[in-house]
């Protein structure tokens, strides 16, 4: 389960994205989670998926 709260959110998947995966893809692949579900949730602290440094800004 992941966290609910788009601040603590946004530190589960950060710290998931620079320990074990490649990239936001994998992460939602491998954890059964909807890309857009997270994107659209850590949109609303204004934080946005950054590809190349493989992290939400």
């Amino acid at each position: 389960m992941i966290p609910k709260d788009p601040i603590m959110l946004l530190s589960y998947i950060n710290m998931k994205l620079r320990d074990f995966y490649d990239d936001l893809d994998d992460l939602c692949e491998d954890l059964d989670i909807d890309r857009n579900e997270v994107e659209d949730k850590l949109a609303t602290i204004e934080s946005h998926y950054n590809k190349e440094r493989n992290q939400f800004v």
